[in-house]
Formats: C-alpha cells, sequence, structure tokens
C-alpha cells in the first residue's frame, strides 16, 4: 500500500500546538512508512478563514521542517467538484433538501430533552416530492441539504484506540451543505480525502465523533474508507482540558519568545507517544526511525510547559556557536557586537530558557546597568572594606598586560581573597562589573569585557562609594 496522509487545518487562526502536533504525527507517520505527507487547506469558512492564517500555517510547517509532498490542495478551488458529488447524492435519494426553520428544529430538540431521547433530527423533510423541492427552491424558500444517514451501527478500528462502535441512531440525518455551492466540513473532507488518495487519517479525538458520519458519505458515494487514528487530548497541567491560556497562543508566540523548532518538536512528540527506551531527548532521524501509531497514548497529554522549557534550553546549549548566533541576532539589542557576544556565550545562553531572555541577560557584557553604591557591600564587610577592595583591584589590575589578562587576574585576584577574605574581595568585583545582584562569576565577566573595560567599571563603583 502507497501510505498517503494529509494535514487539513482551517486557517481561521493561528497554528497552535494541537494542529502542529497533528502535522508532526502525520509527517512521522509518512517518512517512517515511506510514504507522502499532504497540506490541504480547509478554507470554505469564508467569513472566517484569513490568507495571514494560511501563511501563518505554512510557514511555520517550514519552520518546524515539516516538508509536504505535492501541490497544496485548497477547499475553496474545489467547490465544483462537491457539488458533483452533492447532486449525485440528490439524485440516488441518499440527500434530501430541508426546509425546517431554526426556530421548529429547536422545538424539536427541547422536546426530544424533554422526553429524554436523542436530540437527532426527526426527518420531517425525508418524504418531500422532487416538485414540491423544485418549487419551494424556486419561490426562494430558504433550506440545506441533509444526508439520509442509513440505519446501520458503525464500527472501525482506530489504531490508537482500539475497536470503536457507533449507532446511526446517535446522530440522524446531518446537514452536509448549506446550497450546492456550500459543503459543510463532514461533506468536503470525504471527497477531499478520496481525491488525494488518503489511506490513513490521523488527527485530534476531538474528530472522533464525526468518524461515523464521514464513513457513511464515504460508502454512500462508493468511496474507499481510509483508515483512522486519533490522537489523546491536550490537558493542562491541572489535567483538565487545555485552557485558553495555551491554546490561544499559537505557535507565532512562542517562536517570537524565542524557542527553537528542535525543541517544540521534541516536546510536542512525547504529548501522546514514547519511544522504545523511554529517551526524551531525539533527533528528527530517530523520530522517523521509531515513530509507531501503536506506541501512541490513548490517556489525555499534559502540556508542561516547564518541560518545553527544559528542551530549549537543551538545544541552545548544545549548538555550535555559529548556529546561535544566526538564530539570535533578530533578539540582539542595537548596541549588541557579534565578536562580544561570542566571548560571553558560554555564559549567557546557559541561563536561557528562550531567547526573548537573551537581551537582559546577555546585556551587562555590552553596558554597565545603572545601579546603587550600596549594593556594592558584601553582607558581612562595611562601605569601607568595600572601597578598600576596590581600590586594591584597580592598583594590582592595572598593571597586568591585554593579551593575558584573565588568566593573570584570577591570579591577582585569588591572591587577594585568600589575604583580605573572599566574600570582602569577590561581592564588589561582581557588582562593580555587573552591575547586579545576581550574574555570571565575576572572573569570567572579567574575561570577556577585557583589561580597558574592567578597570573602567571599577573605577565606575570605586566612585559610587567615593
Amino acid at each position: 500500500m502507497d501510505i498517503r496522509v494529509r494535514f487539513a487545518p482551517s486557517p481561521t487562526g493561528w497554528i497552535s500546538f494541537g494542529n502542529a502536533r497533528t502535522a508532526l504525527y502525520n509527517w512521522l507517520f509518512a517518512r517512517h512508512m515511506g510514504g507522502k505527507f499532504l497540506v490541504r487547506i480547509e478554507d470554505t469558512d469564508k467569513e472566517r478563514s484569513k490568507q495571514e492564517y494560511e501563511v501563518d500555517l505554512l510557514e511555520n510547517l517550514k519552520w518546524l521542517g515539516l516538508n509536504w509532498d505535492e501541490e497544496i490542495v485548497r477547499q475553496s478551488e474545489r467547490i465544483p467538484a462537491y457539488r458533483e458529488q452533492l447532486e449525485k447524492l440528490l439524485h440516488n435519494h441518499q440527500a434530501y433538501w430541508c426546509f425546517c426553520t431554526e426556530e421548529k428544529l429547536e422545538a424539536e430538540r427541547e422536546s426530544q430533552l424533554a422526553a429524554g431521547q436523542p436530540q437527532v433530527y426527526s426527518g420531517t423533510c425525508r418524504g418531500i416530492s422532487e416538485k414540491d423541492v423544485a418549487e419551494r427552491i424556486k419561490n426562494g424558500e430558504r433550506a440545506v441539504i441533509r444526508f439520509k444517514t442509513p440505519e446501520a451501527k458503525h464500527v472501525f478500528e482506530d489504531l490508537v484506540r482500539g475497536k470503536v462502535e457507533f449507532d446511526s441512531a446517535q446522530f440522524g440525518d446531518t446537514v452536509i451543505a448549506k446550497s450546492l455551492n456550500e459543503p459543510l466540513y463532514n461533506f468536503a473532507v470525504v471527497i477531499d480525502d478520496e481525491y488525494q488518495k488518503i489511506t490513513h487519517v490521523i488527527r485530534g479525538e476531538d474528530h472522533l465523533s464525526n468518524t461515523p458520519k464521514q464513513m457513511a458519505i464515504a460508502e454512500a458515494l462508493g468511496f474507499k474508507v481510509p483508515r483512522y487514528a486519533h490522537l489523546p487530548l491536550m490537558l493542562g497541567p491541572d489535567k483538565k482540558k487545555l485552557s485558553k491560556r495555551y491554546l490561544a497562543a499559537g505557535l507565532k508566540e512562542y517562536r517570537a519568545q524565542g524557542y527553537v523548532p528542535e525543541a517544540i518538536i521534541n516536546f510536542l512528540v512525547l504529548l501522546g507517544w514514547h519511544p522504545v527506551e523511554d529517551r526524551e531527548v531525539l533527533t528528527s532521524s530517530e523520530l522517523i526511525k521509531e515513530f509507531s501509531l501503536e506506541r501512541t497514548q490513548k490517556a489525555g497529554a499534559i502540556f508542561n510547559p516547564e518541560k518545553l522549557d527544559w528542551f530549549n534550553t537543551h538545544y541552545l546549549r548544545s549548538m555550535s556557536a555559529d548556529e546561535f548566533i544566526k538564530i539570535s541576532k533578530d533578539f540582539w539589542p542595537a548596541h549588541w557586537t557579534e565578536n562580544i557576544l561570542r566571548k560571553a556565550m558560554p555564559l549567557v545562553r546557559n541561563r536561557l530558557k528562550n531567547l526573548s531572555e537573551l537581551s537582559e541577560s546577555g546585556d551587562l557584557f555590552f553596558k554597565l546597568p545603572e545601579y546603587e553604591g550600596k549594593l556594592l557591600i558584601w553582607k558581612k564587610a562595611d562601605e569601607t572594606s568595600a572601597k578598600n577592595s576596590l581600590d586594591l583591584l584597580i592598583k594590582e589590575l592595572e598593571n597586568l598586560s591585554e593579551e593575558k589578562f584573565g588568566m593573570e587576574a584570577k591570579l591577582v585576584i585569588d591572591k587577594l581573597a585568600e589575604q583580605f577574605g573572599r566574600g570582602e574581595v569577590f561581592w564588589p568585583l561582581r557588582v562593580a562589573l555587573s552591575g547586579k545582584e545576581n550574574s555570571p562569576g565575576p572572573l569570567e565577566i572579567l574575561e570577556v569585557l577585557g583589561k580597558s573595560e574592567t578597570l573602567s567599571r571599577l573605577k565606575i563603583g570605586f566612585q559610587k562609594l567615593a
């Protein structure tokens, strides 16, 4: 069998983590099986679909490295194909025009609810003659097209959930189009899956109830029914349905914060799947080799933002200097320079959760922050001690060479610390160089700053205590 899967988002919002996970699982399944990964844009919702959302979807797929095969299919360009199949169902009496008003339908639902019956359409318009239908449509009466659902049980073997069974009495005759030129989701998706020769439909668990409806339509049209796999829901840290806080924050927002694609991929794949040896860090090639739907869990997957931060920190630390410089440039303040960042990088990136923190974490290497003189005083010392320490440091460091400044400075500072106390020397040194209470070690900072800038900052600190 030639495996063919599809990622079929609606461009009605920014791509979410849920969308991205669905795309990833489809992509990994296709690549593992040597099949095709296709992209379909389901844009028949004219009011909510926007070009900017489609651009966002495709750009983020490329950013994640989820390259697709074949031309992108857009539902808005396939209206004649849907109309042809709608007319076929109407001609074969497998679908019919329904003229029931929303008020009538609501009254019917309330009556069924009161009687403890399933809230499904009663089939009032099933028996209207073709002549009456034509006359009513000609007179401008509003109508929708309903699929005449066969009375049967729909059983299928879900590749994640196992055996699943639905009774058609649970959903009745569903609306499949607002008109011949306005197909609805459950109809259009069936036509497109046949057109694209989709063999496996891998999607979120929230689509499970749509599956028997789509199977029934496919069977009525004589189409081959694909195999289905429904992925577990994403749950928040509280193990409840993922909140709007995370759903609203699309991939675009995380990307803007400086999360790297490798971290996103590694994080997403473990939201519902696990490798044989329960490893956490896996490359794309390792994922392709190991991925299988059989190892996908049924239970909900916990969205843990701290775990995403952990992955991002790991990948930022693992990058070469050139890679880090390249991906971080959009996050540099205007006064930063590459040569200083290269020196400071080992100290800066190990403290980052994402690249949006780079400016705050690394700016002390480019510009001394404003700080109060009292910060220079160690908790077990006084102002005189801090002032004397800075004076000694200035005098000793001025005599060192520029070329071996870092190495020679360490020897001098360690000697002073032995003589006057580690806290009395290292604390005012750290604050004078960084302007912060918490920072990388002072010896590492001065090695990045060099002799001239180190002495300049020490003198500024001394003046704050003068």
